[in-house]
């Protein structure tokens, strides 16, 4: 907006006036001078009119009404008339053309957009209306402008977005979803929401009613893979066929190199194949039959050399197996699954079980189950298996062959008690402390007890209802029904029951140690240990003797027991005193009992098992009551007292008697000592004598030797001295002067360089500024001079001409007056 009154209006440009009296804006169009009259009003400009280049347009908001000659149309006040909220878009003109009052520029001017080739725009209506083609486009509808091309714009179409094309690459497809009902590329018809496969190699643009869900890759075949799909629903796949809702089938290399699932399939997996060689085979459970029907329920038999893919619904039963190779000792328990009759021509009923014996190769058929594979067991003197008979029942130990099981029986596994299973896997030694073994029994081995040498183990057999005791060394074993007796003794100290737990019996001789507490007559109660040697009377070849040793199950306890009965009615008939003194002849006369001669006897025999006691040994015998032990602990301090002190005066009586004779040496050794002393004291008294003589006489020679030589020491230092500091003076003078002189040849020389480097610095530069005048006129040259020279007054005379002026005169209250005439000089101004 401009408050000029005169305004020059560029070509090409434009302004907006008010005309304040009829409130109506015109348009003035440059180029022009444009005098603004005192009831106008220039609102806007002067501004540049748009130009539209080619291929490119503009968008105008508001604007003009024009009617069919292109002519814009006015009101009845001369105001052009516009269309309020609409817009229109202006392509390329010939010339520029500017905006009406109303009229405004939407962005700015744009070129037109180009569409590269297998690219589109997807264009939506805004508002109903016809396009080009006669097609009537509804408010809504949307349609893609193919490339390649340029696209025409227009007010009732909007640019929704820039759709690229997809390259299906091969073994690729496009998963492609129908938006609303419309027809595809192939001109197939498509319901809202169903989805169909693009298979065909190239670009792909899809159009606006088709979703893209997805880029499906192909799975490749191979001669070791192959495809397992199933139907999702009923429909014809792309080979033509027509395929049931839940129908599985495989795809392999015979049918295609490569398969892309379509949308009604469901890839379940990749199968791979399966391969036989000559030497396995396998069983195939629910097989296909030859129209691809599942045969449920039955088995088929496949043996190498072979390769196949198992169809959908058929399984391996115990994957891929290796044919059967039996050695010579080796056997094969089969049993039939149902009636057949054999290669032999033998009929074979449900259950029937036999055998294949080697050497040989066997592949079972269907019809047989193969129950598990035997190996004949090779048993030597000392081993042997617990076998039953799976008929009868019976059961039987074989030993000290090799033996291979017959199709009807089998391994029996012998059970014992938990107890014996310790035992058996312990070593007895002689003081019942057993070394255990971590290795685990084999149950269908027959048990084996190795028994120690001098002890006997008892078998009882529940078959026959009786038993049989073996004596070691040797090897015990144990048939179907025979289990081991169990010694429970008492051990520790003292005996406690049920302590010692064995399964053979050590028959000694041997001992046993135990702690009795006994009474005497007068109530002193005493503690016994007493340790008993004993054996057992036996006959190995007198099966009731040898059975009478095990007829007591706690020998140790019951020996021990009794003894100590027996030892506590002989001591509670003696004192405490009488038994102290005399406690072996008590004790072996209560456990042994007297002869006829009175003297006691030497063995003591338990006759319910043929024990017998040989020797007591009495290890120690304490009072249990703490008074009885403080009273003799009493006794025995005050005999050992007693005992002392005669000691201690028999040693004081001697020491004082060696005292005496060592004091009577020390008296005569002290005197004679002081007799050698006064001797030695006379020779130093003379010895000190000289020494004080030689001293005096040394001491006043030596101070008056000292004297003069230090005196003669102190004179030549000072004339030392003196000479010193005279050389230091001289040489100190001649360093002062050198220095000084060295300064002052030193500053002589710096300031003749200085002044040498300021005159050679003048000529240079004088030098430098002639070189520079000169050529600066030369570079000029003289014509250049001179005319510079009268440019000023020439250009003064021709301004004067210029404006029609004679002469004017400049002049401030600073400078002069300055008159400049005209060349002709007729006239002047002030």
């Amino acid at each position: 907006m401009s408050s000029a009154s005169v305004i020059r209006i560029k070509p090409y440009h434009y302004i907006h006036v008010l005309d304040n009296n009829s409130n109506v804006t015109r348009v003035t169009v440059g180029p022009k001078t444009f005098t603004r009259q005192d009831h106008e009003t220039v609102v806007s400009g002067p501004n540049a009119m748009i130009m539209v280049p080619p291929r490119h347009y503009c968008i105008i908001s508001n604007p003009v009404v024009r009617n069919d000659q292109k002519e814009v149309e006015v009101d009845v006040n001369g105001q052009a008339k516009l269309r309020h909220g609409d817009e229109e878009i202006r392509f390329e003109s010939a010339d520029p053309f500017p905006l009406y009052p109303g009229e405004s520029l939407y962005g700015k001017v744009s070129p037109l957009q180009v569409v590269a080739p297998n690219t589109a725009i997807r264009l939506r209506a805004i508002r109903d209306f016809k396009d080009e083609e006669d097609v009537d486009r509804l408010a809504g509808d949307e349609w893609l402008f193919r490339g390649p091309g340029t696209y025409i714009p227009r007010i009732e179409v909007q640019v929704v977005e820039i759709v690229r094309a997809i390259i299906i690459k091969p073994n690729q497809a496009l998963r492609l979803k129908a938006r609303k009902d419309c027809v595809d590329t192939d001109l197939k018809g498509r319901k809202a929401g169903e989805e169909w496969l693009v298979r065909k190699v190239g670009a792909y643009l899809p159009d606006v009613h088709e979703e893209v869900l997805e880029t499906v890759q192909a799975y490749v075949l191979t001669d070791k893979k192959a495809l397992h799909l199933r139907a999702i629903t009923t429909f014809e796949d792309h080979r033509r066929k027509q395929r049931k809702a839940g129908e599985e089938w495989l795809v392999t290399l015979n049918d295609a190199e490569t398969h892309i699932p379509d949308v009604h399939e469901r890839v379940v997996g990749e199968v791979p194949i399966t391969t036989l060689t000559t030497r396995q085979y396998c069983v195939v459970l629910d097989p296909l039959d030859r129209h691809g029907k599942p045969q449920l329920g039955k088995r088929q038999l496949r043996k190498g050399e072979t390769s196949f893919f198992l169809r959908p619904g058929e399984r391996l039963e115990s994957g891929i197996q290796n044919v059967h190779v039996l050695e010579e000792d080796e056997a094969l328990l089969l049993r039939a699954r149902e009636s057949f009759i054999t290669d032999d021509k033998e009929e074979k009923k449900p259950g029937d079980r036999w055998m294949i014996y080697g050497p040989s190769d066997y592949v079972p058929p269907v019809t047989v189950d193969i129950l598990e594979k035997r190996r004949a067991i090779p048993l030597d003197e000392n081993e042997g298996i617990y076998v039953r008979d799976v008929k009868t029942g019976k059961v039987r130990a074989l030993t000290a062959q090799a033996y291979m099981l017959e199709p009807y029986e089998e391994l029996w596994e012998k059970h014992v008690p938990e107890v014996v299973e310790d035992l058996l896997t312990k070593e007895v030694t002689r003081d019942r402390k057993e070394k255990g073994s971590s290795a685990a029994r084999d149950k269908t081995r027959v048990i084996t007890y190795r028994t120690p040498h001098n002890s006997a183990v008892q078998i009882y057999d529940y078959q026959k209802k009786r038993s049989r005791v073996v004596y070691g060394p040797d090897l015990v074993m144990l048939g179907p029904d025979e289990q081991f007796t169990i010694q429970s003794l008492s051990g520790d100290v003292p005996k406690r029951p049920h302590v010692i737990k064995s399964l053979c019996l050590l028959l000694g001789p041997d001992f046993m140690t135990d702690v009795v507490v006994v009474e005497t007559s007068d109530h002193a109660r005493l503690s016994l240990k007493l340790s008993y040697n004993w054996h057992f009377d036996y006959d190995p070849r007198d099966e009731s003797k040898s059975a009478k040793i095990f007829n007591v199950p706690d020998f140790v306890g019951d020996a021990c027991k009794a003894i100590a009965s027996r030892v506590r009615g002989i001591v509670a008939a003696h004192s405490f005193d009488h038994f102290h003194k005399s406690s072996a002849h008590i004790i072996r006369e209560a456990v042994f009992g007297i002869d006829d001669s009175g003297a006691p006897k030497n063995r003591f025999v338990f006759s319910s098992n043929n024990l017998v006691i040989t020797n007591i040994d009495i290890q120690s015998v304490e009072p249990v009551d703490s008074r009885t032990r403080d009273a003799l602990q009493k006794s025995v301090q005050l005999a050992i007292e007693i005992t002392t002190k005669s000691q201690e005066a028999a040693a004081r009586h001697e020491a004082e008697r060696r005292e005496q004779q060592a004091r009577g040496r020390l008296e005569r050794q002290k005197i004679h000592d002081e007799a050698e002393a006064e001797k030695s004291r006379k020779n130093l008294l003379a010895l000190q004598a000289q020494s004080a003589a030689v001293e005096s006489t040394g001491q006043a020679t030596a101070e008056a030797k000292a004297r003069s030589e230090a005196a003669e020491i102190e004179g030549t230092a000072a004339v030392k001295q003196s000479e010193l500091y005279a050389d230091a003076e001289t040489i100190r003078a001649e360093s002062a002067l050198a220095q000084k002189k060295a300064k002052q040849e030193a500053e002589v020389a710096h300031q003749k360089a200085l002044d040498d480097l300021e005159i050679s610095k003048a000529r240079d530069l004088a030098d430098i500024e002639a070189d520079k005048f000169k050529n600066l006129v030369d570079a000029i040259t003289r014509d250049t001079l001179a005319a510079i020279s009268q440019a000023g007054p020439e250009m003064q005379a021709r301004l004067l001409q210029g404006l029609g002026l004679k002469s004017f005169m400049i002049t401030d209250s600073n400078s002069p007056i300055s008159m400049f005439a005209a060349p002709s000089g007729s006239g002047h101004v002030q």
